[in-house]
Order: C-alpha cells, then structure tokens, then sequence
C-alpha cells in the first residue's frame, strides 16, 4: 500500500523524478529494508530486485523468543524508513476498511520519535522565521525539546506576558525529504498496480494522492492553527472543554506558538483516582464533546490517542495536536442518518443501499451476497435498542464486511469510524461499563429528525422538482444528440467482460503452449537439416559441440512443455 504524488520514471537504468535528480539510494534503503524485515515478497511487488543484495544477515533484527508476525515487520520496516513512512503507517491504521484488525492494531502502535535537533540549529531556524533570536521573542525558552518526533519538535517557553507556551519547530530539511519520499511512493504504487492485482483492486495511487495531502497539511503549522483556532470557537462556551490558544504573532508555517496544556493524561488511572476524579462521569463528558464534534459541529479531532488528553484542575478535558483532522459535511450526515435508519428498522435492503452510497469499489460488487452479510450482521442485533449495540463491534464487523467485498470508504468517513472506535476505548478504560452507543443515541435520534424533518423533505422535494424539470427542459437537446452520433456511427458503447477473465486467462495459456511448441518443432526440425548437412569430427567438432547444445536445448524445451501441460492444477 505503499505511494505517492509527483511520479517518478526510470530512463537508461537508473531511477529518476522528473527533474533528472537520482533518488537510487533512497530506493535501495526501502528495498533493504523490506527485505530486513522478512517483507521480501513486497521487493518483487515493487519492482526492486536489482536493489536488494540477498547476502548474509540481510534479514537480521532484533532476536527474541518468539517468531516476529507480519503486522510487526511492516511496522520495524516503516520504523526504519523513517518520517514519511512513520506516518503512512498511522495513517493506514486508521483505515480498517483497507486492513485487517491484527495491521490496524500493530501499525497503531507506530513510535514517531527522532533524535532532537541541536539548539543551534533550533535557534537558527527561530531566528529565520521569526526575525529574532528566541531570547528577545520570549521571556525565557528551553533550547531542550520537551518532545521530539520525526517532522517537529516542542520546545518549553514563556511569553513577555508571563504565560507558559509550547513552541512546536519544524525540522530542518524534513519537507525535502518527505518531497523525495512521496514522488518515490507514487512510482512504487503505480509500478504495484501493474504487478499485483490487490493494489490495482484497491487503486493505491489514489491512496497514495490522499496520503499525500495528510502529510503536507501536517507539515504546514499554519493550517494546523487555524484547525485549533476553530476547535476554539465551536467549544467557546463549553467550561468543561480546553482548547490552547494559538499565539499568531510568534506562528509561521514552519513554528506554531500555542498556549501550554497541564494535567493528567487521561490513561493515567492511577494519577485519576489520586485526584479524586470521578471517572465514569469524566468517561460520559469525553464522549459527550467527541459527539459534539462530530454532529454538532461537523468538525472532529481525527487522532483521539490518550496522549492527546488531559484532565486539568477541576476536571477539564484539554485537547492538544490538531494536525490530523476530520469534516461531517452534510452528504455525510445524510448517509449517517439512512445508515441509522437502516440498522435501527432492521431493514437489509436499505442497509444494502446505504453501504453503496458510502463506499465505492472498482470491481462489481455482489448485491445479493453483501445482503447476506449484512442480514448476518443485523441479526446479531435483532431486538436491541440503539442505545444497547455495542458501537465497536459493529462498527468492526461492518468493515469486515467491507474488506470481503472490497468497497472503500470516502477518507473523512473511514476517519470518522477510526475515531468512533478509539472514542469508545478511551471511555471503556476509564470506566469499564461504559457504552459509547448510550450517548450516541439521543445525538442520532437528532440528526434522523433533522434529516427528515418536514421542512427538510419539503425543502428537498422542491429541489427534486426543480432538477426534474430542468432534467425536461434538457433530455429533447440530449436525445437528438444521441441520434445524431447513432447516425453518423459515433456512438461507442464500453463493456467490461469481468465474467470471461477465467476464459481468457485460458485461451492465453492455451496460445503460450501453442507458441511454445511451434518453436520446440521448429529447433528440432532445423538441427535435424543441420545434422544431415554437416558430419560431426576433425575440424568441424566445433559444430557438433553446437548441434549437442542445440538438442539439449530442444530437449528441455520439449520437457518443459509436457511438464506445463501435465502438472497438477494445470489442466484448464
């Protein structure tokens, strides 16, 4: 699933981007660490063969009792490729529609941690982007980061004011780096999806275009302001909710200035309990500002990992690290509400229609056997209230069901779930009675009444009515144009014959053999000619040394033959 934007091309033997600039070792550093990591079969996916020397200790990592799964070599080899791929891996956790559970959980426990970046360096870049020397921006500022990761690092400070503040800097050259990663994991996607049939199935190069405008929109701390900024406005009435203030004047692309959060984590049971915090009601408040985000305000914070909460003093839920973020337009919403319509009425069919309208697929997909699934899944549920449906198993059954009929989510949706999902986990670890699906009800039944209210539907039916009758001003003029392609045999009709791929795959075996043995006969006849020409001995022994390489050959061809067309599971 690996790729990227700005594709790359290779001309002479080397590999290049579309400036001419070689970016061979980096492709020998991805291609060795695949294969480090027992990931081999993925080198031949990519087409990187010429740049893995299979030689001794290749494969070696870290020793340990038990044999490593597949999930966790993945996760050490993007581990080992660094910042771009860090991030790919967590932003391929958060799609369970694509993955199976055991790769969404080992690649959710990815580690994005680097080494600091020197002081110098870190007072350099201030300087540059800020005009000043970080001494005469802020009263005081800790040249040691409070945290360092692969694209920025936080720093301690202190503003004239007196407020304490975390200034996030951006590494220098990781926007470079990313840029090359990205232009190679376009080539990769688009060399996978000519050689493996699952990365055309679930076309990684638009994948990989969606990563791509993650990651940037991460690098860019301005954005990530005005995401915090507008966390800021949708909770600025709520005490119970603390979003940090963003110090524009000290912000550029490259620093983000933004008020400092202190608390308790909120997995931090034991610091929790000692604080006399009442955890099953704070678990209901977490749950009741993530469904806010999600129904009222239509904006949602994408990465609700624990260390992104904390609890302050009287019970506050403070909110840090809005780089990844979500939207609930309202097509969104109005496929949420037919996806609650359906499961609450039971109703297959509608359940049916309203996984099509969500995902997309380039293959076709069966109707009547997604139905049976989906039958399957709501009867799990039959009789429950809404309020009663464990949200995180049936959210993790649907994208089984997803995966096995190979739909695909729209980005934001597949965000949305992944957040349900880890919203839900974060409540059950504060209290372990706690339901997700209790709170969510009374926000559903809102948003089905919105959604068809009688002003609504009234509101939808005139814009129906409008659409249908320009659709009869129009069809007279699309019609004629019809018949006048019919005419002058322009008229092109495209078929897909997904059926007779079987057939087909059959007859080019069929044609391979077929060649095959005309060029076996062919050998065989003409070193019989040859034979009858020329007596093999004295000064000719050259030739009959050609003649017995030549009988050699035909004879392993002709074994090879019988053997293609006689070999168990062949015979088709």
């Amino acid at each position: 699933m690996l790729a990227w934007v700005f594709a790359t091309f290779r001309t002479g033997g080397r590999v290049e981007n579309r400036r001419g600039g070689s970016h061979l070792n980096r492709y020998r550093q991805i291609a060795e660490a695949l294969s480090r990591h027992g990931l081999g079969y993925m080198v031949g996916i990519f087409g990187l063969e010429q740049f893995v020397p299979f030689h001794r200790g290749l494969f070696s990592h870290e020793r340990r009792e038990e044999p490593y799964t597949r999930p966790e070599h993945l996760r050490l080899a993007l581990e080992d490729l660094g910042a771009t791929f860090i991030k790919l891996g967590q932003i391929l956790s958060t799609r369970p529609d694509l993955l199976p559970p055991d790769y969404v959980s080992e690649l959710s426990k990815l580690q994005d941690a680097a080494p600091p970046v020197p002081g110098e360096e870190v007072r350099g870049l201030l300087v540059e982007e800020l005009g000043l020397p970080p001494e005469k921006v802020f009263a005081s500022f800790d040249p040691e980061p409070l945290a360092a990761a692969s694209i920025g690092q936080a720093h301690v400070a202190t503003l004239a004011a007196g407020t304490d503040v975390v200034v996030k800097v951006r590494r220098p050259g990781v926007v470079e780096q990313v840029e090359e990663d990205l232009m190679i994991l376009q080539s990769l996607a688009a060399r996978a999806n000519r050689r493996w049939e699952v990365a055309e199935r679930y076309d990684i190069v638009a994948l990989a275009r969606e990563f791509a405008e993650t990651l940037r929109a991460e690098l860019d701390y301005v954005r990530e302001g005005r995401s915090a900024g507008r966390f800021a406005e949708n909770f600025a009435g709520d005490e119970d909710v603390h979003i940090p203030q963003v110090y524009q004047e000290t912000s550029t692309a490259r620093v983000l200035t933004l008020e400092r959060i202190r608390g308790i984590k909120v997995n931090d049971l034991a610091a929790l309990d000692a604080a006399g915090i009442d955890r099953t009601e704070l678990a209901g408040r977490a749950a009741g500002m993530v469904l806010d985000m999600i129904f009222e305000h239509g904006f949602f914070h994408a990465d609700p990992h624990p260390g992104n909460f904390f609890v302050e003093e009287g019970g506050v839920l403070g909110i840090i690290d809005f780089g990844m973020v979500g939207t609930v337009d309202e097509a969104t919403q109005e496929q949420l509400a037919r996806l609650l319509v359906a499961i609450t009425s039971q109703d297959a069919d509608r359940l049916v229609d309203a996984f099509l309208e969500l995902g997309f697929a380039k293959r076709r997909v069966r109707r009547d056997l997604l139905r049976q699934d989906l039958s399957r899944l709501l009867s799990r549920y039959n009789g429950l209230p809404l309020g009663e449906i464990p949200l995180g198993s049936l959210i993790e059954e649907a994208l089984s069901i997803v995966r096995r009929h190979h739909l695909q989510f729209p980005p934001n949706l597949v965000l949305l779930l992944k957040m349900t999902i880890m919203s839900e986990g974060m409540g059950t670890q504060l209290d372990p009675g706690f339901n997700l699906t209790s709170a969510l009800a009374p926000y559903a039944e809102r948003l089905v009444m919105r959604r068809y209210s009688p002003s609504v539907v009234a509101r939808r039916l005139k814009a129906t009515g409008m659409e249908a009758a320009q659709l009869g001003l129009d069809l007279p003029e699309q019609l004629r144009r019809i018949a006048g392609d019919i005419e002058r045999g322009d008229l092109e009709v495209g078929v897909r014959p997904e059926g007779f791929e079987p057939m087909f795959g059959r007859f080019e075996r069929l044609a391979n053999r077929i060649v095959l043995g005309i060029i076996t006969a062919a050998f065989i006849n003409g070193l019989a000619v040859l034979v009858s020409v020329y007596h093999p001995g004295g000064p000719g022994r050259w030739i009959g040394l050609m003649l017995a390489a030549g009988f050699a050959t035909a004879a392993a061809l002709g074994l090879y033959l019988a053997w293609s067309i006689l070999r168990p599971g062949r015979r088709r």
